[in-house]
């Protein structure tokens, strides 16, 4: 694939020595309420979540080539950052409606490609929930929505990524068996669908099309597919893409998060690198609650330790996107 001089510059500013994207993700604003609700309910507001962003900003992009923050509670992170990581930056509102039909995309109401331009984002990044299996006009709103966001990121020089999570409308839940049945065939068609040139899509942010949690050997939970079935799926998602593409960690641990590089290399996958949040830092959302200086020494040993371990296993499994990109 071609993309312009402009956009070519900035993703240069997002990837490592290697090629590959060894993205930190911390763009998290629902589920990070949450998270700290949990840990400590005095944390959980603007102030409190920033500082922690902040922290793992500081912290841990010495060892990535970007990072991936929100404008809302991340404006602290983009400073912090060490002058040698990008920047990638959401732009849609954090979850859906969940009384609208069909999981519908939303943009932050404040920002725009030219703000986050002004803000230092080397890239934009957009979530979309897609079910390939949706009524028409649904997915129909979707796909039109991807193509205004992507002619913005033409316009000025910014790589668009768009993040791909998938779901089934007549199933409740994404993370149980069922849903694990049909996902490797849902995330890949998703795949497929916007790696049209019609959406103008430069990097693809993707789950891996089988529920690590459900692979045979490596999850914890009963078996939906064996290790050679996951493989096949693999393989599989590769072939459905010229784009380069990354792995979401989607909540696994830091160790299933690895482990599934390895698989993904096995089977042949041509991967180009990760985004990976919580499997890097989630840990140390609890600690922060009690004491910050006790998540700040976390973040500079444990922390560091997983995304150094994240890396080893990056130089051994992901393809540069110069492999897919033409410079």
């Amino acid at each position: 694939m071609k993309i312009s001089q402009e956009k070519l510059e900035n993703l240069k500013k997002l990837i490592n020595e290697d090629g590959a994207i060894a993205a930190l993700a911390i763009d998290q604003r629902g589920s990070m309420e949450k998270m700290m609700t949990k840990a400590n309910p005095d944390l959980s507001n603007v102030e409190g979540i920033s500082r922690y962003k902040e922290l793992v900003s500081k912290e841990l992009t010495p060892f990535a080539s970007s990072i991936l923050l929100d404008p809302i509670y991340g404006k602290e992170g983009i400073g912090a950052r060490d002058e040698g990581a990008g920047l990638i930056l959401s732009y849609e509102q954090t979850g859906y409606d969940e009384y609208d039909e069909g999981r519908l995309p939303r943009l932050i109401n404040f920002m725009s490609g030219l703000k986050a331009k002004e803000m230092g984002a080397n890239a934009i990044k957009t979530l979309l929930y897609y079910d390939c299996d949706d009524e028409e006009e649904i997915n129909d709103i979707k796909k039109s929505w991807v193509e205004r966001v992507s002619y913005e990121c033409e316009a000025l020089g910014l790589p668009h990524f768009l993040e791909l999570v998938t779901y089934d409308r007549n199933i409740d839940s994404e993370k149980g068996a069922e849903y694990a049945k049909v996902r490797p065939r849902k995330v890949n068609e998703a795949i497929r669908v916007f790696s049209d040139p019609r959406y103008k899509v430069d990097v693809l942010k993707v789950e891996t099309p089988t529920n690590m949690n459900f692979v045979e050997g490596i999850g914890t939970e009963e078996p939906v597919y064996s290790r050679e079935e996951a493989k096949k799926y693999f393989k599989e998602q590769a072939e459905a893409t010229n784009l380069p593409f990354i792995f979401l960690s989607g909540g696994v641990t830091a160790e299933i998060f690895q482990e599934t590089l390895k698989l993904a290399k096995e089977a042949g996958s041509n991967f180009n690198g990760v985004l990976c949040g919580r499997a890097t830092w989630k840990d140390s959302v609890d600690i922060y609650g009690k004491s910050e200086e006790e998540a700040i020494e976390w973040l500079k040993t444990q922390g560091k330790e997983n995304i150094e371990n994240l890396n080893a296993v990056l130089k051994e499994t992901a393809c540069s996107v110069f492999d897919k990109i033409e410079e």
